[in-house]
C-alpha cells in the first residue's frame, strides 16, 4: 500500500512539471479588443456609496441590489442582515432574528418603498411592501434561488425550475414538474 501512495504522489508530482524544453504558446489579441477602453476608465464610471468590508457580519453578503435612480444600493446577508448605501432607504431586516434557512435576495417592491427578502425554503419578508404570500411552511422539492417583482407582487423560483406564483398577474407555467439538467439559479419577468 505504501508503495502504491508513493507511485502516486511521484506520478502526480512528474505531471505538475514543465520540462526544459518547453515554449510559452503565442496567443493573439483579435483586433475587435486592440484599443479597448483601459479597466480602471471602464471602473472610473461606477460610484461606491459604502461597502461592508470591515465590518464583521454574521453571514456573507450575497447580493447587491441598486435603488430605481442608480444613486444607491441595497447589500442583503444570508443571515437577513440588510445594508442601505446612497439614496437607498432602510426598512427593516432579519439580521438578529434567528431563520430556518439563508436569505437569498432583496426585491424593492413596484414603488420604491419598500423591498421583500426572499429564503432558499421559500419564507418571504415583507418590510414596507405588501405581503402576498410565501412557500416557507411547505416542502419544496428544492431550494428558492431567485424572486423578482411581478404585477402587484412577485414569482419565486426553485432550483429545479418550480415557478411560485405570488400577484395579481396569471400563472404562466413551471418547470418543476421537467426539472432541467442544471439548478435554475435566477427567474426574470417579462
Amino acid at each position: 500500500m505504501r508503495a502504491l501512495v508513493i507511485l502516486l504522489v511521484a506520478g502526480a508530482a512528474a505531471g505538475c512539471t514543465v520540462g526544459p524544453d518547453y515554449t510559452r504558446p503565442i496567443v493573439t489579441t483579435p483586433d475587435a479588443y486592440r484599443g479597448a477602453a483601459a479597466p480602471e476608465a471602464a471602473a472610473a464610471d461606477a460610484v461606491s456609496f459604502g461597502d461592508m468590508a470591515r465590518v464583521a457580519l454574521n453571514g456573507p453578503v450575497l447580493d447587491s441590489i441598486p435603488t430605481p435612480s442608480g444613486q444607491g444600493y441595497y447589500m442583503v446577508a444570508s443571515d437577513g442582515g440588510i445594508f442601505a448605501f446612497g439614496d437607498a432607504r432602510f426598512y427593516g431586516s432579519m439580521g438578529n432574528t434567528k431563520l430556518n434557512a439563508p436569505v437569498q435576495s432583496l426585491v424593492p417592491d413596484g414603488d420604491g418603498a419598500g423591498y421583500w427578502l426572499v429564503a432558499s425554503d421559500g419564507g418571504i419578508f415583507a418590510f414596507e411592501a405588501p405581503f402576498r404570500g410565501s412557500m416557507g411552511n411547505r416542502k419544496l422539492n428544492k431550494p428558492v434561488t431567485g424572486m423578482v417583482r411581478f404585477g402587484d407582487g412577485y414569482l419565486m423560483v426553485g432550483e429545479d425550475g418550480g415557478i411560485f406564483n405570488f400577484s395579481d398577474q396569471p400563472f404562466a407555467g413551471s418547470l418543476g414538474a421537467n426539472p432541467p439538467p442544471r439548478p435554475v439559479v435566477s427567474v426574470a419577468a417579462l
